[in-house]
């Protein structure tokens, strides 16, 4: 059986000329029907005002932005004729739960024209803007990753962008802005305004006050270009801020009024401190004298980044970049380069008020900090809760430091503070064309502070070295090396070394010196009044060998040993000093390995206090000699009483093996191997001011 199916479509039979009609006017009446619908509704909008819609209004906005929308007062919403008509009296918009404030915006009155695309396509454009009493709260939460002025669940917020304005007047506007992680609160009010076909005319200024970290500031500021502002083109700004004695300008060019990231901006800092200005970041900074510095700013999500700084502190150039990062923990990283540091901007790195040294000197600087009288050492206390608060790296290159008598430069300085631990590691500099390396840890973490010095001195021509205190350059061939290695506790310079303990040596190799100190120093009576006499005072003196060193012990150093060879003497030294009351007591004499007539022998005396150091030549050991003198020309005859001063030159010559190894004195020996008595054992006796008490002192000297 055939069976016979076909998959065509049966073809639909062509429309008729009144079907076509039909549908026409179907469409035809559609179309009249919506445009009658809008007309409608236009008219209705038109004759009412829309005030109707007041309460369909605020359900809605607030819906699309989860926030309350309240209007007070009128409410007026309709076209006319083509352009939105908007009205609201006692407007407000609330802000979200973690704002400070409740309303991101209110104002007294509202009325506004608005281009009706530009809310769907393209810029939005305002054709007329009346606003009174006006009052915006922008906010950061604390995690810093939503505003109040995005109604979007976008983390990081939005920049805050305004709308083309042809013509607006505006007055009494406020604005205020917190920011949590920065600490910083600003309430400004800004100049009435008035702009017609988006010209305002004039500059539009902002002034008003805050608090940041705890710091009251006024800030003043000009939009320089108010009119390309009102059509979203270029924002030129200039601010300037003054916060605890500084003056902060900025200026530059916005995106956008209220967006400064990745934005160059220029910058100028100045004032009389600059640890003031970076103490209101809580950023520790040891005190300045009048600094000014310029720079370019750029905010680059949480670093704000100080590039091409120039400027003075002081006496001292600065050049470099800065780099703060405002995280979970405020970082500073940093580099710079200076060409003359003025050696009185460095006195605040040890304590000191720079000013008053500048002025009154180091102990009035010191007393300024509290400490006693005789004191050269600062009380200043580290500033522990703030080195704990935030870290920073800091690499300064200095060419030249302008001191009166040492001379240095090349300074090269690490510096790294991490959660309280301060180190200055590398610290390296040249003097007199020999080479200083240092490690300083300050570490505040451990109560006490636990404070180390390793203070490393390569060979150094004492010539230059000791220019500044009278040596003549000409004659002086030797050179000095040594080392500073001590370990204390204290929140303070001075108490981490009246507690240190440790030790400091000085080596001098096989050289010459030449001043007149070192001939008074040996008070060979009769060598010195035969070279005063025959116009030869000023010649070099040999040195074999020469240690200058010291044990240190709770603060207190003794001589450990104190012993210089040179051609004819043996210069030793016994005593110390305290680092606790900066107290000196040393008695330096010289033995003549030669016979001599009209020799001394009696010790000079160096005493006083670091800051007022006394030079005793006439001993009572002279005295004594002179009276024994005395007595034997009485009883005896003149000749006799020269035998008082004779010098028989038996002084033993120095192994100079463990004197340049900076051994101690109980490993120093002479010549032939014999352990040296001359130069004690290392210790003083002291009483707790680690002075010399006076029954020892007496003791301590009769071994002459």
């Amino acid at each position: 059986m055939d069976v016979t199916r076909s998959d065509e479509p049966t073809p639909a039979p062509p429309s008729s000329p009144a079907t076509r009609t039909r549908r026409r006017r179907i469409i035809r009446n559609v179309l009249l029907g919506i445009v009658g619908a809008i007309v409608a509704a236009w008219l209705v909008l038109f004759v009412t005002k829309g005030r109707f819609l007041k309460s369909p209004f605020q359900n809605i906005v607030g819906k699309l932005t989860n926030r309350t929308v309240t209007v007070g007062g009128d409410f007026q919403l309709y076209f006319a004729p083509f352009r939105i008509k908007f009205t609201a009296e006692n407007l407000s918009i609330s802000n979200p739960s973690y704002a400070t404030r409740p309303n991101l915006f209110q104002a007294e009155r509202i009325d506004a024209r608005i281009a009706p695309l530009s809310l769907l396509f393209g810029k939005r454009r305002i054709y007329w803007l009346d606003l009174v009493n006006g009052a915006v709260d922008l906010e950061w939460n604390a995690a810093h990753d939503a505003n109040t002025w995005t109604f979007s669940e976008k983390k990081g917020g939005e920049p805050l962008e305004f709308p083309r304005i042809d013509v607006a007047t505006v007055t009494g506007t406020t604005v205020r802005y917190l920011d949590p992680r920065m600490q910083l609160l600003a309430d400004l009010k800004v100049d009435d305004i008035r702009s017609v076909d988006a010209q305002i005319g004039r500059a539009v200024g902002v002034a008003g006050d805050g608090r940041i970290r705890g710091t009251p500031f006024t800030v003043t500021a000009r939009l320089l270009s108010p009119d390309a502002t009102a059509n979203r083109g270029e924002n030129k700004l200039v601010a300037r801020a003054r916060a605890a004695g500084n003056v902060v300008d900025l200026g530059g060019t916005l995106p956008t009024i209220a967006d400064i990231e990745n934005v160059p901006l220029q910058v100028r800092a100045r004032g009389s401190d600059l640890s003031t200005l970076l103490a209101i970041i809580d950023v520790a900074l040891p005190q300045t004298r009048r600094y000014d510095l310029r720079g370019r700013l750029v905010k680059a999500g949480d670093e704000y980044r100080f590039t091409r700084i120039t400027g003075r502190a002081g006496g001292t150039d600065l050049a470099g970049r800065l780099t703060i990062t405002n995280g979970a923990r405020l970082h500073l990283d940093s580099v710079l380069a200076t060409k003359s540091l003025d050696i009185v901007d460095a006195a605040p790195f040890i304590g000191y008020n720079p000013d008053i040294v500048a002025t009154k000197g180091a102990v009035a600087a010191a007393r300024a900090t509290g400490a006693a009288p005789q004191r050269l050492m600062p009380d200043a206390a580290f500033p522990i809760a703030t080195m704990q608060r935030f870290d920073a790296d800091l690499k300064w290159t200095i060419g030249q430091v302008k001191s009166r008598n040492i001379p240095i430069s090349n300074v090269d300085l690490t510096l790294d503070l991490e959660r309280g631990r301060l180190a200055l590691s590398p610290l390296t500099f040249a003097m007199a064309r020999g080479n200083v390396a240092s490690d300083v840890i300050f570490d505040t973490r451990p109560r006490p502070s636990a404070v180390s010095y390793d203070i490393r001195i390569a060979p150094t021509p004492m010539s230059r070295l000791l220019a500044g205190y009278g040596v003549i350059e000409a004659g002086t061939t030797g050179t000095i090396r040594g080392r500073i290695e001590l370990k204390g506790r204290g929140d303070t310079i001075h108490d981490s070394l009246s507690t240190s303990r440790g030790r400091i040596a000085f080596v001098m190799p096989a050289g010459t010196f030449w001043t007149r100190n070192v001939q008074l120093a040996e008070l060979d009576l009769g060598t010195f009044a035969q070279k005063m006499f025959e116009g030869k005072l000023e010649k070099p003196v040999t040195i074999n060998c020469g240690l200058i060193g010291f044990t240190v012990r709770n603060g207190v150093a003794a001589a450990d040993p104190i012993l210089i060879d040179t051609s004819k003497n043996v210069i030793v030294g016994r005593g110390g000093f305290s680092f606790r009351n900066e107290a000196v007591d040393l008695a330096i004499r010289a033995d003549s390995k030669k016979f001599s007539l009209f020799s001394g022998q009696s010790p000079v005396r160096l005493g006083g206090y670091f800051s007022s150091p006394t030079l005793g030549v006439i001993s009572p050991e002279l005295v004594g000699r002179a009276g024994a003198a005395l007595g034997l020309s009485l009883v005896a005859t003149p000749l006799a009483g020269v035998l008082a001063f004779v010098d028989v030159g038996d002084a033993k010559a120095t192994a100079c093996g463990p004197v340049l190894r900076g051994a101690t004195a109980k490993a120093q020996r002479t010549t032939e191997g014999e352990t040296r008595e001359d130069v004690g054992k290392g210790t003083t006796a002291t009483g707790e001011d680690g002075k010399v008490e006076k029954k020892q002192r007496k003791k301590f000297l009769g071994i002459f």
